[in-house]
């Protein structure tokens, strides 16, 4: 697992109705999207594994361009970011993020349907374990993952956050046509 070890790692609370997100960047890029209504301590946490001996500093002007887009997302007025990213993970994994990244908005694809598109058609549940790695949750779409048969399946915001994040795209593109 690829960790990076930044002197800083600058963070902010985006709030959203009633959705509080935390999310962390780089100088380079977004490297965090946060679970909805989650503590603090889960950033802390995935900051100890993915950027170990990095300080937390709150810098709500340097997150601002990502709190803008992040938001106008969940008022269903933008459907691509611009933001940069930073991955932190392997090349399965950013290569899984890169292919999340081309399900288009208000559609879902299957766990096997990213295998074939990375082409490893055998590696449904490394491309799972990859889609449940994504630290940039709504801007690295994973919420647009279902199972094979439709159904949703696990998401590290929760089944809940998913349902929402899917019903705003679906009202979003209908409100489009």
């Amino acid at each position: 697992m690829e960790t990076k070890n930044n002197s800083s790692l600058y963070w902010s609370l985006l709030k959203f109705k009633d959705w509080q997100l935390y999310i962390a960047s780089t100088s380079k890029g977004l490297v965090f999207v946060g679970s909805q209504n989650k503590p603090f301590e889960e950033l802390v946490e995935w900051t100890k594994k993915r950027f170990p001996g990095s300080t937390l500093v709150e810098d709500d002007e340097m997150l601002a361009p990502y709190v803008v887009e992040i938001t106008q997302y969940l008022e269903g007025k933008r459907k691509t970011f611009t933001v940069p990213f930073e991955y932190v993970g392997t090349p399965f994994q950013q290569a899984v993020w890169d292919a999340l990244c081309e399900i288009p908005y208000g559609q879902t694809k299957s766990y096997s349907d990213i295998a074939n598109a990375i082409n490893k058609p055998a590696a449904v549940r490394a491309v799972g374990a990859a889609i449940g790695a994504n630290p940039v949750l709504l801007t690295v779409p994973c919420h647009r993952v279902t199972g094979k048969n439709g159904f949703l399946t696990g998401y590290r915001g929760g089944l809940e956050m998913k349902t929402l994040l899917l019903d705003l795209e679906k009202r979003a593109s209908s409100n489009n046509e």
